[in-house]
């Protein structure tokens, strides 16, 4: 019996999908002799010939914290995982749920690595992806990024044909798609290169992965010009102009920052330049109009940008834990409610966070102003800026006191 205080050991073989699989001699002399073996159905499938008579066998399945309070009882357990347990891998999950457990691994060749070489094709300038349990957010950032090669690992929700429908609703027609399928198993084994579109409607075996590589580069404006954007009900003056646009992203400070909060988006101008800036950012944006929501979809796909998570509905009664908190804010609209929003945003705003409103009026500037004092927050700086014969607008910048 496993004694408490002692470290476990884990021992975490990588394998592919061959069903005669090779493994270091060090490897197969720690399964002859192991007693708790650990994996998914795929992999016991595959290494069961090999495991003594008698041994316990835990299923990694979800939710991984039960997993690993059956690991608890045992000094030794021995983990069979696909490829490089470090690369995406399970190594890594027992880092940082057991910090103190030793370790040691016996990689196989990550299914991104055995792709790019039926392909022989180099991949040391490859971004790589993972979207096996994880949402699209890096994806996202990766093709906005304009990166020349992306390898993706896929799950049974990212597969290769509603990889290849997100890149076409966002524009992203411009890349080569390779799809590896049961890679390592020569009976199943599959390799085919085609279109984006054509993987938009094609079928594919699981296992699989897929790399991009990118044909030509999307057209990128530094400051969207203001006709280009579908706007309210054909109005164009309700935009922040591309100028403004610019300088509130300054102030906004959004290099540093994880999580941007639009809040009154109405064409979504701010949320897809911010998001086209820096991809990197959860964006979340709210707008009271119903026909927000569609407004900011049809401009998110003509720009490029995906990944804004859109919110209708009156701000001040949102359930704003359910978003991700904000260390920036841009206060785009506010329907007279300016007060009440300030005091929302601050309940959920990061110690480190900015609010950002552009003032049209004396009377709005006032107006923020007062709500700044009275949520317990200062003005940082306020910027005037005047753009052709449009009234001059005040850019102002609060923060939390310290």
């Amino acid at each position: 019996m496993f004694e408490t205080g002692m470290k476990q050991k884990f021992i975490l073989i990588g394998m592919d999908d061959n069903p005669d699989p090779l493994f270091h001699p060090d490897a197969l002399l720690y399964i002859k002799e192991g007693q708790v073996f650990s994996g998914g159905d795929r992999h016991r499938n595959i290494v069961k010939p090999l495991l003594p008579a008698r041994h316990r066998w835990i299923p990694i399945t979800v939710p991984l914290d039960r997993v690993f309070e059956q690991y608890g009882p045992h000094g030794c357990i021995v983990v069979f995982a696909s490829g490089d347990p470090l690369f995406f891998g399970f190594a890594n999950t027992v880092k940082r749920k057991l910090p103190e457990a030793e370790l040691l691994i016996y990689p196989a060749f990550n299914s991104l690595q055995l792709l790019a070489h039926r392909l022989t094709l180099r991949y040391d300038d490859m971004r790589m992806v993972s979207l096996t349990g994880r949402p699209w957010h890096e994806f996202d950032r990766a093709l906005i990024g304009d990166e020349a090669k992306i390898g993706l690992l896929t799950d049974r929700e990212h597969t290769p044909d509603a990889i290849a429908r997100r890149m076409l609703d966002f524009g992203y027609a411009n890349y080569t798609v390779h799809v590896g399928e049961c890679l390592g198993n020569p009976a199943a084994e599959r390799v085919c290169t085609m279109t984006v579109k054509e993987a938009a409607g094609g079928t594919f075996g699981h296992p699989n992965n897929l790399i991009l590589e990118r044909n030509s580069s999307r057209r990128r404006f530094f400051g969207i010009p203001d006709e280009a954007f579908c706007h309210l009900n054909g109005r164009p003056g309700m935009i922040t102009k591309a100028p403004v646009r610019l300088l509130t992203l300054s102030a906004l400070e959004l290099s540093g920052k994880t999580s941007l909060w639009d809040v009154g988006f109405c064409t979504g101008s701010i949320s897809i330049e911010a998001k086209l800036r820096f991809p990197h950012l959860h964006v979340t944006s709210f707008e009271i109009r119903p026909e927000g929501a569609a407004l900011m979809a049809a401009n998110a796909r003509r720009f490029g940008a995906p990944g804004i998570t859109t919110v209708t509905g009156d701000f001040v009664g949102a359930c704003l834990p359910a978003y991700p908190p904000p260390d920036a804010v841009f206060i785009g609209g506010h329907g007279g409610k300016l007060k009440e929003i300030v005091f929302r945003i601050k309940e959920t705003l990061k110690p480190e966070g900015i609010i950002v409103f552009n003032s049209v009026s004396e009377e709005s500037k006032g107006l923020f102003a007062e709500a700044v004092e009275a949520a317990g927050m200062e003005m940082q700086s306020v910027t005037r800026v005047a753009i052709d014969n449009h009234n001059p607008i005040d850019i102002m910048k609060a923060i939390p006191k310290k």
